[in-house]
């Protein structure tokens, strides 16, 4: 599976450009899409599921155009949006079922078969027959993975799938998608949270205003960080001195002030160890320094 994305923008009627010529390439497995609210990661998830026609650019699948090839493309997506609805009077299982039907299963012991065995992949097996707006929001979450895959579709994409989750749901929810992702499926991730990129993804890419600023690997990116992120000891005065020049990541009270972690270009008059960073150090520093000049300290 791959997908090429070429010169892609959107340009809405307000003239606000929510994309500007975004070039990608996504091979099958876990590709995560990292940015922080507001960068365009939306509006580009609803272009390649289609619901959303780009104002320049093209999307390729397998060699096909969207533009001239949607249905063929949609036939082969699974999509879980941010704000994943479901029918309220329906039953978990049945909601799944006319997902299925959707889906093109149309033979009805197929589609129980189905049905059965994503409910038993998500953990939703034993609630089968509670109604649906009576699921936890974690098992909602659940039951949106279990829609996307129903068909066993080759492009998977899901939109901001933790927000709002329990850490014991978020891990369950990356277990899900990392099995799924040892499948001949490409699996797009689009979130604002960093460890849902850290843990399961192999590759990814920033989008920061409608760019793409990085396409790699995290650990290409984590790189760009190094000999960037510190770790020092400060009292509870110096707390708020220290923040108003650098971005602080981790802040952990001790008997005397705090045990920090922060990024910075330089730093001057603070004594300071060196850490290896990780992709949160990484991200941070990127958007802090390298994205604007809010923390460029003199």
């Amino acid at each position: 599976m791959k997908i090429q994305i070429n010169d892609l923008s959107q340009v809405y009627n307000n003239d606000f450009r929510a994309l500007s010529k975004v070039n990608l390439e996504i091979e099958s497995g876990m590709f995560g899409l990292l940015g922080p609210n507001g960068a365009g990661k939306s509006t580009l998830m609803r272009i390649l599921v289609t619901l959303l026609k780009p104002t320049h650019g093209e999307v390729v699948v397998n060699g096909m155009k969207l533009s001239e090839n949607r249905g063929e493309v949609r036939s082969i997506l699974g999509y879980l949006p941010q704000d994943f609805r479901f029918f309220s009077k329906l039953k978990t299982w049945e909601f799944l079922d006319y997902a299925a039907s959707l889906a093109g299963i149309k033979r009805k012991k197929a589609r129980l078969e189905a049905v059965d065995d994503l409910l038993e992949q998500v953990g939703l097996f034993d609630v089968r027959n509670r109604y649906a707006n009576k699921l936890s929001g974690g098992m909602k979450r659940r039951l949106g993975i279990a829609q996307a895959l129903i068909g066993d579709p080759k492009i998977v994409v899901v939109d901001e799938p933790t927000t709002g989750l329990d850490p014991e749901e978020r891990i369950r929810f990356r277990n899900i998608l990392s099995n799924l992702s040892q499948k001949e499926v490409a699996i797009i991730l689009s979130t604002h949270i960093v460890g849902d990129i850290s843990s399961t993804c192999h590759q990814m890419a920033l989008l920061n205003s409608g760019q793409v600023h990085f396409q790699g690997s995290p650990e290409e990116f984590i790189k760009q960080s190094n000999g960037h992120v510190f770790k020092t000891s400060v009292s509870f005065d110096q707390m708020k001195i220290i923040s108003d020049h650098y971005p602080v990541i981790t802040s952990v009270p001790s008997a005397s002030g705090y045990e920090i972690e922060f990024v910075a270009d330089n730093v001057k008059g603070w004594d300071t160890t060196l850490i290896e960073p990780n992709l949160e150090h990484a991200y941070v520093y990127f958007m802090e320094y390298i994205a604007n000049e809010k923390f460029q300290y003199q």
